[in-house]
This record gives C-alpha cells, structure tokens and sequence, in this order.
C-alpha cells in the first residue's frame, strides 16, 4: 500500500498553508471504470491543478477501480484515497473531506463527481472569478449534459446573479452541484451538507448559505460535463420527488419567498416526477426552455 495512503484520512505529510485548492470526490459501488477514468484525468489536466485531489472510496469498489485509484495515488501525489468501510453517502463523503482538509487552511474546495468531465480550464477560471469577486462564496458554472457515450445532448445554463439565484431558489437548485467552487471561509463557519436530506444535499446546504448571508453567482461559461444517462430519469423515483418538493418548501419558508406561482411550481413538478420516464425526459427539457427563456427576459 502506498504510504501515503490514507484509510482514515490522516494528511500528517502536508504542513498548513501548503493547500490553497482542494477537489472532493466520491467513488461508488457501480460506477463505471471508464467514466472513473475519465473523471480523474479531467481533474489531473486542469490547467491550474488542484493541490490535494481527495477521492472518498464510499463502501465496497469492483476491484478494477480500486485498482486503478490505488495506482493513480501511487503515480500521482496530489491525489489522496480515503475509504468508508460501508456507503454513507455523498453528504458525509464531502463532510468528512472537509473535516480533514480544514486543518490545512485551504482556500477553495472544488467539487466532482466520478462521472463528469471538467473542462480543462475549469480551476483556473473559478479562481481567476472568485479573486475578482471577493464576496461570491459558492461559484458554479454552466454544464453541458452528455450521454453514456459522451455525447452533448443538453445544456444548464442556471441564473449568473446572486439576485437571480435567490429569486429562482424556491422553484429550483440554482447551481449545479458538481460545478461549483466553495470558499473554505463557508466550512470555517462551521456550515456542512445535511446528512439527512437525500438526494438533496446540495440544495438545502444552498438555502441554508443564503438564510446565512452568504453570496453566489454562476459563471456564464460551461465549464463542466454532467452525464445524464438513461437511468437518469428513471430512477428519479418517489423518494427523490418528495426530497425535492420538501427542499423547495423550505427554500419558500427559509427566504420567506412564499407565492402562489412557486407553490404551483412545486406541486406541478412532484405530478410529474410520478409520470412515465419519456414524459419525465420531456418535462426536463421544457423546463431547461423554460428557464432559459426567462433569464433572457431578465
């Protein structure tokens, strides 16, 4: 095992004040090897590399990935395995990521996931950003959304504005998650990802930040790919609906932004997340119309 290698996260070979950007990654049972692949090539050729790539091994691994991540940590020194002996979730992966990095005093911690593609300037761009806007906290991107076969089939283009990510935040979660770039200051707060809100764990931490006075904004440049597969939408099941209904009431009851248009918004995505898959696919792309369309009204 390499010696570096650290199963209960311990960085002892780092010294404060050497980590100014940190990317936090999850890797699951069932992901796929070559988008795995992909996803850590996409991170190790940014062109402002991260100085400590963290990748949470978040339970049991088929044994050609975890191959593969030990000998990339072996290869690479930025990149730092740390494995949860059983799944707990992307919420308390992150978490745990943050507990071990505070101590470094980093400045930006970077998300990804284990099948999406980082645009090669990424890094540099949300930094280059984040120093020219010293009150932007969170910092997402566009995405483009590509199929299995990496494809471009879609776009994100999400609200820029902190005004306008405030004003949407009720209907919808206004950053794409793995875009975004978080501002260590937010950790040091003592502000984390709710355990407790699956599959929405992005989205109440959002709120939370905003009903805290924390600023966002996204850049108007797509910056990442996120895979949208077949299983994408079919799997966006009964747990999943009531989770996002529930965050969106209370983005409505934490930004006191009740209205009879964002109620009517919310109940009328839940019908449709009970709808067939096609429908769903549909839906998703008349929304993304949608928004698309009132952010050029604005």
């Amino acid at each position: 095992m390499n010696k570096n290698h650290s199963p209960t996260g311990q960085f002892s070979h780092r010294s404060p004040g050497t980590v100014e950007v940190v990317c936090a990654m999850s890797v699951y049972e069932g992901d796929r090897l070559e988008w795995v692949e992909t996803a850590v090539a996409s991170i190790l050729g940014q062109s402002r590399p991260a100085d400590l790539f963290v990748i949470v091994i978040d339970g049991p691994i088929c044994a050609s990935t975890r191959e593969f991540l030990a000998k990339a940590e072996l290869q690479h020194s930025s990149i730092k395995l740390v494995e949860n002996p059983q799944n707990v979730g992307l919420a308390a992966s992150m978490n745990r990521i943050i507990e071990l990095t505070l101590p470094l005093q980093p400045d930006y911690f970077f998300r990804m996931d284990s099948d999406d593609i980082s645009a090669p300037e990424r890094f540099e761009s949300q930094i280059a950003f984040l120093e020219a806007n010293p009150k932007v906290d969170v910092l997402g991107s566009f995405v483009d959304e590509i199929d299995e076969e990496g494809n471009v089939v879609g776009q994100r283009n999400l609200p820029t504005e902190h005004h306008q990510i405030m004003r949407f935040m009720p209907k919808r979660c206004s950053l794409n998650h793995p875009s975004v770039a978080i501002r260590y200051r937010v950790w040091q707060s003592g502000h984390r990802y709710g355990t407790d809100n699956c599959n929405n764990e992005d989205y109440h931490l959002w709120i939370d930040l905003a009903v805290a006075g924390f600023h966002f904004a996204n850049i108007n440049k797509t910056l990442l790919h996120f895979r949208c597969t077949h299983g994408f939408f079919n799997r966006r099941g009964a747990s999943k609906a009531f989770s996002e209904f529930h965050a969106r009431l209370h983005a409505m009851r934490s930004l006191k932004r009740y209205s009879l248009g964002n109620l009517v918004y919310a109940l009328g995505v839940l019908t449709v997340r009970f709808m067939p898959a096609a429908v769903l696919k549909l839906a998703y792309r008349l929304d993304r119309m949608w928004l698309k369309y009132s952010l050029s009204k604005k």
